[in-house]
């Protein structure tokens, strides 16, 4: 019978160890390591269940593991320039990278570049995929944020020049991370920025539904599986739960520790760079720049575990597995040759 394994994925600024290292939060037994080079913020995901990719930091290129292979042979994709952030449609059809002020999309079956985007006029901080694939965001340091329909993308001709379906130009600073929600083209965008704000988004109509500020800036940005808490990485090291349905409900709000849910975790010494929470959202991840990844009880707001690192934290992320009988299940397709992976920079 088929059980789930949740695990977290965990890198750091410094990669002496090792790139990404995979641990399973509830025990903190660490079950593999992937090594060589390390990832920048933003720009490690899975792609399909079989590989893992992650930017190199500084550089013009990606690394590619197999998941499942033990001699850790490292791969790497040449880009036309340091990647800054990287997405994986969940679908495992399409990857899109950051590259300076424009985005990159690639078709993972052909390999070849499909689009490259440029509406931005700062370099790209964060790009994210919806959860069904049919569209992505992207934020940058120009204080955008792009909703984009790939559907729409992918039917244009070369003639005409690629416009995304919203433009979100609220915030007054860099925009630090952004998170989707469930529901796919209805589902709900949060994105933290510089200026102190969280903001929430609807992608059905692209209005502005909630605005919180706070006293730091916020560098990450997370919602619970349900969509009923709201947590926020500040650039003093706190994190903050913020409930979407106190009342009254106010369009725009400060953020108040108070008894309807509204708290704060407390913990980490530097900024609060990336955050997770478990499928059943009773577990918070958070990475920050103390070099430290934490465990927290959302319920009781406490500290469980703290895993160690080298250099501050860029990302952390979870990865479900499904499993059967303690052996991996069999993917439902074939994985992608390595030769697929070599992704071409030429339209």
């Amino acid at each position: 019978m088929a059980a789930v394994l949740e695990v977290v994925l965990s890198c750091d600024a410094g990669g002496s160890l090792w790139n990404c290292n995979v641990w399973e939060p509830r025990s903190g037994t660490t079950l593999t390591t992937y090594r060589g080079g390390n990832t920048s913020a933003r720009a490690l995901c899975t792609l399909g269940g079989e590989f893992l990719l992650g930017a190199q930091l500084g550089k013009n290129y990606i690394n590619v593991w197999e998941l499942q292979r033990k001699d850790q042979l490292q791969q790497k994709i040449v880009c036309p320039g340091i990647v800054t952030c990287l997405a994986v449609s969940p679908n495992g059809l399409y990857v899109t990278a950051g590259i300076e002020e424009s985005i990159y999309l690639w078709e993972v079956s052909t390999g070849n570049l499909l689009l490259t985007l440029s509406r931005h006029y700062q370099e790209l901080t964060c790009i994210r995929f919806t959860d069904d694939s049919s569209h992505f965001i992207s934020g940058g340091k120009d204080n955008l944020v792009i909703v984009w329909n790939l559907s729409s993308l992918l039917q244009i001709s070369y003639t005409r020049v690629p416009e995304p379906q919203y433009v979100w130009s609220r915030h007054t600073l860099p925009v630090t991370d952004i998170h989707c929600g469930v529901g796919g083209p209805l589902s709900r965008v949060a994105t933290a920025s510089l200026d102190q704000t969280v903001k929430l988004w609807e992608i059905s109509c692209g209005e502005l539904l909630m605005s919180v500020l706070f006293d730091v800036g916020i560098m990450s940005v997370a919602l619970d599986p349900c969509e009923y808490y709201l947590f926020c990485g500040g650039n003093d090291g706190s994190i903050f739960q913020v409930n979407l349905f106190a009342a009254p409900v106010q369009r725009e709000k400060n953020f108040q520790t108070d008894k309807d849910g509204s708290q704060i975790f407390k913990g980490h010494r530097n900024q609060v760079t990336c955050l997770s929470v478990s499928i059943d959202g009773t577990l918070l991840i958070s990475g920050s720049h103390d070099e430290t990844v934490r465990l927290w009880d959302i319920p009781s707001k406490q500290c469980l575990r703290t895993v160690s690192h080298k250099e501050g934290v860029f990302t952390v992320t979870k990865k479900i597995q499904r499993t059967i009988k303690g052996r991996a299940a069999p993917s439902s397709r074939s994985p992608p040759d390595w030769e697929l992976l070599c992704f071409n920079t030429c339209l």
